[in-house]
């Protein structure tokens, strides 16, 4: 019992912090970068939406709720990370972050769910004819939750050492690292199967 825990929670977090599918950080990276160490109650609701809406969209596709169009989810889970970071840019400085929190929390629940649509397909292999599907997806959305507030604790000590070491004002990293994330997006969604 406590194998099969531990090993659901441990897909989770691979899920995550899988190298080759590093769209996930690239989100939260942009998710969080507005963000400081004592804003860590708003960083960690936001985050928990987004595991949420991942958690649901999974849900969905476990109990044959929806079906979706593979190729369309992944051309939209970069085209989120794109217009997340192209709103950085745009709100880098101007504290839009603590203004519109509703529109953020409903945006970043929206994300969730196209991300877990993202990979729904190979969830529900992974789950199989099992009697305890509920289980096995509380147990993988813990799992995301941990690899996520890992991920975000590094972009926030990075933010902290950048800001205190290297004097880079607030507004200058959020628009450095959103700018690297554009960068790194772009050619995701040239080389998307959705064009051809």
């Amino acid at each position: 019992m406590l194998e099969n825990f531990l090993f659901n929670v441990e897909y989770g977090i691979n899920h995550v912090l899988d190298i080759n599918g590093y769209d996930h950080v690239l989100f939260l990276m942009v998710l969080t970068v507005s963000y400081v160490f004592k804003d860590w109650k708003r960083v960690l609701l936001l985050v928990s939406m987004f595991t949420l809406g991942h958690t649901l969209s999974l849900v969905l596709a476990a109990y044959n709720v929806v079906s979706v169009n593979g190729t369309l989810v992944e051309f939209l889970i970069p085209v989120t990370i794109f217009i997340a970071a192209v709103y950085n840019v745009f709100t880098a400085g101007k504290g839009a972050q603590k203004e519109k929190v509703g529109v953020l929390f409903i945006t970043t629940l929206a994300f969730g769910l196209i991300h877990g649509l993202g990979f729904a397909r190979e969830f529900t292999m992974f789950l199989g004819e099992s009697d305890n599907k509920l289980i096995l997806l509380i147990e993988f959305a813990l799992g995301i939750e941990i690899a996520q507030i890992i991920i975000v604790f590094v972009v926030l000590f990075l933010g902290y050492l950048v800001q205190t070491i290297f004097r880079f004002s607030k507004r200058d990293w959020v628009l450095v690292i959103s700018s690297i994330v554009i960068g790194l997006v772009i050619p995701m969604l040239i080389e998307s199967d959705f064009w051809g």
